[in-house]
């Protein structure tokens, strides 16, 4: 069985093919040809007129915390298959679930959750691999982290959960604590990806993480200081280190209030499509535009507000999470920032997709993932599809 998308406007995503179409070998689950023109000759078993709608690769979101009323702290199945459900009909149709700061005790049934999870047939996003955001962070940059749980790194705690699970392929920590830096080379020797996040670190110390395997910034600005002064000198902060270091690889929380269209803009210009990854880090109350919801688990979790298009902490001092879904960044980024749809449709594709290792995702080219979106001059889907099959239509 073949299926043919055609009459489209296709993002690869480093160009748009106008009058376009895709081959999906649905056999495989593979894209079998891209190309522009007749499609008359083109020998398939099912034929769609998308009518002049994007075709762009599935969106892949590199920290997410969940979606659906649910949080992948909940720590169940259900929570995991939930969430990834309720962000695919918004495009995305690869995930890495996210924790935040927690004991072990806590931490370990969403470890478990998910490693059933995987095993599930589902309709929801590909399950690409766990993202543990803390507990090793700056207390001064804890922002809506609970402050009972954050704390320096411990190696026995370290080597107790990855013991417990062989999904973990990130971890987020604050270089600049002790054993930080070993923890990172321990985790580079893994095959895991340290994440500079939630941190006071100074260039020095920044610099000192990326040699040691930190080459990703946990979003850029959010969670981290930049210029500060020590004892009158000015010292340049994670974010300058970032925008110093032309292979760093930063993430960006582009649902257009965690960062204004000026931040968005000179983010963009200083590090570039190749290097910006677009996340929504998500709580459960994803795509909510008002009320109350929580952050975390349900039982332990911190309370939050939901109002002028994100989360925030009841005392209002800091944001708790977004309520972005994936399509909400591409077009933030396109509509606030100017930036072109290729440009931003890459950000959300193919960019995460090499950060995290994807081989086979993120972009429209033959022997590539069949995961596909369809949408429209708003962004918003009409259809989207995982491994050649359509499991959103709208």
């Amino acid at each position: 069985m073949k299926t043919l998308l055609y009459n489209g406007r296709v993002i690869t995503p480093w160009r748009s093919l106008r009058d376009g179409f895709v081959l999906i070998d649905d056999a495989s689950g593979k894209i079998e040809a891209v190309g522009t023109g007749a499609v008359g000759d083109i020998a398939c078993d099912e034929r769609i007129d998308v009518q002049g709608k994007y075709i762009a690769p599935g969106f892949i979101d590199i920290h997410t915390h969940g979606g659906g009323d649910h949080d992948f702290m909940d720590g169940t199945v259900e929570a995991i298959l939930t969430a990834s459900r309720a962000h695919f009909e918004h495009g995305t149709t690869s995930i890495f679930p996210s924790t935040v700061s927690a004991t072990n005790e806590s931490l370990f049934p969403v470890l478990d959750a998910y490693k059933e999870a995987k095993k599930t047939d589902h309709t929801g996003a590909n399950l690409c691999g766990l993202h543990l955001e803390g507990p090793y962070f700056s207390m001064e940059q804890k922002g809506a982290m609970d402050p009972r749980y954050v704390r320096n790194p411990d190696m026995a705690e370290i080597e107790a959960v990855l013991a417990r699970s062989e999904d973990i392929v990130r971890w987020s920590v604050a270089p600049e604590l002790p054993g930080a830096l070993e923890m990172g080379r321990y985790l580079r020797s893994l095959g895991i990806l340290p994440s500079i996040g939630h941190t006071m670190a100074v260039y020095d110390e920044a610099i000192a993480a990326f040699e040691s395997g930190f080459t990703l910034c946990t979003h850029l600005y959010s969670g981290m200081p930049g210029v500060r002064r020590i004892e009158a000198f000015r010292h340049a902060g994670p974010v300058e280190t970032a925008f110093i270091i032309d292979d760093m690889d930063v993430e960006i929380i582009a649902d257009g209030v965690h960062l204004p269209e000026t931040l968005l803009k000179l983010i963009y210009q200083a590090k570039g499509p190749a290097r910006i990854a677009l996340i929504t880090d998500s709580m459960r109350a994803a795509g909510q535009t008002e009320g109350t919801s929580i952050l975390g688990d349900r039982e332990n979790g911190l309370p939050v507000l939901i109002e002028d298009g994100v989360a925030k902490l009841p005392d209002r001092t800091a944001f708790a999470g977004s309520i972005a879904t994936t399509d909400r960044l591409v077009r933030t980024m396109r509509d606030v920032a100017g930036v072109s749809i290729e440009d931003s449709v890459r950000m959300v594709t193919a960019t995460p997709a090499r950060i995290m290792g994807l081989t086979e995702k993120g972009r429209i080219a033959p022997s590539f993932d069949a995961d596909l979106t369809v949408f429209d001059e708003s962004i918003r889907m009409n259809r989207v599809y995982r491994g050649g099959k359509c499991l959103f239509e709208a």
